[in-house]
């Protein structure tokens, strides 16, 4: 019978090892999955302002030339409307700049799920048996 004991002993091993590894595999999965779909978020975002930035360039060079043209014509001079838009168009630059600095600062997507849920296994399996009462 000492035979059976061993032999359910190193079958118990076994399968918590086994299930061990599966949960392991399991959480570099969830990384993956999680990492993946914050990325793919950060692309489109930026592939959406690529777009919008090509469509309104041209549509903003047509505005701001009529703008400027307008206001020569205002001030009687050939120069000067050209100029005031030059200054607009600096200061809408900056600002936006300081926009998109402040919204892409957030860095790189970490995948804290799949960390918590690891931290979770690791401390209940490093637990010791009976602590808990």
């Amino acid at each position: 019978m000492p035979g059976n004991d061993s032999d359910s002993i190193a079958a118990a091993i076994t399968e918590i090892s086994d299930r061990l590894t599966k949960l392991v595999h399991d959480e570099i999965e969830l990384a993956k999955v999680e990492v993946g779909q914050k990325f793919s978020s950060l692309w489109r975002g930026a592939a959406a302002i690529a777009a919008g930035a090509v469509f309104g360039v041209f549509a903003v060079v047509f505005g701001l030339l009529t703008l400027a043209w307008g206001l020569n014509s205002a001030l009687d001079s050939i120069w000067l409307g050209f100029l005031i838009v030059f200054v607009v168009l600096i200061g809408l630059a900056v600002g936006a700049s300081l926009f998109a600095w402040r919204k892409l600062k957030v860095g790189a997507p970490v995948p804290t799920m799949a960390i918590d849920e690891a931290r979770k296994i690791q401390a209940t399996v490093t637990a010791k048996p009976g602590a808990d009462r």
